[in-house]
């Protein structure tokens, strides 16, 4: 039997590499979305956001990186958001979403865990650092070794781009900066890398 409809319903590698793209587009256009309803509501999105040890802001978990303080806190989040996020993207937007949500949950949590009582986080940082840590342990994760060598000269660009600065915004403590918030990022970005791997691949 035929199927005349496979060439019309197939994606192009154009549309296919678009769609992958789409996600970390969308995510970061929400987050200018709401600075901008921020910005002319009255009051401020950022009570929202995570408050350490108080168990009615655990809902910033997930709200918390979407919110900024200001327009320049979002401005310096949205290149390497961008950047990062597509490379995980590259791997598909369940992938995307898979290490967005860990990263979030993880670094929410260690970051509601550590922080200091009743301290207020926002802001995608901790998105960009997890992003960061699952581009470097990818490299480890399972997986076919032409793969894992594509990944290791990409993890090389990655540190040799962002790495000072990432290691600055985990060991450089600043007033306003959470270092926790980085931290657990990168280790929930990393936990991710081993998310839903096939151990029984090629080596």
């Amino acid at each position: 039997m035929t199927r005349p409809d496979v060439n019309r319903t197939a994606d192009s590698p154009r549309s296919s590499a678009f769609s992958r793209f789409l996600s970390p587009l969308l995510l970061l256009a929400l987050m200018w979305a709401i600075q901008f309803a921020d910005a002319v509501l009255p009051g401020s999105f950022t009570g929202f956001g995570l408050r350490s040890w108080d168990l009615s802001g655990l809902g910033g978990i997930l709200l918390g990186p979407l919110l900024h303080a200001n327009w320049a806190h979002l401005v310096a989040n949205s290149v390497p958001l961008l950047v990062l996020g597509c490379l995980v993207a590259v791997e598909g937007s369940r992938r995307f979403w898979t290490v967005t949500v860990i990263a979030a949950v993880v670094g929410g949590l260690g970051t509601w865990l550590v922080n200091a009582p009743g301290a207020l986080t926002v802001g995608a940082s901790g998105l960009v650092f997890g992003y960061f840590g699952y581009t470097v342990m990818r490299v480890f994760a399972p997986g076919r070794v032409a793969h894992r060598v594509i990944y290791a000269l990409i993890a090389l660009a990655v540190i040799a781009v962002y790495g000072g600065s990432m290691l600055a915004g985990v060991v450089g403590v600043r007033e306003g900066i959470s270092w926790q918030a980085h931290l657990f990022g990168a280790v929930g970005g990393g936990l991710a890398a081993f998310v839903g791997r096939n151990t029984s691949g090629r080596r």
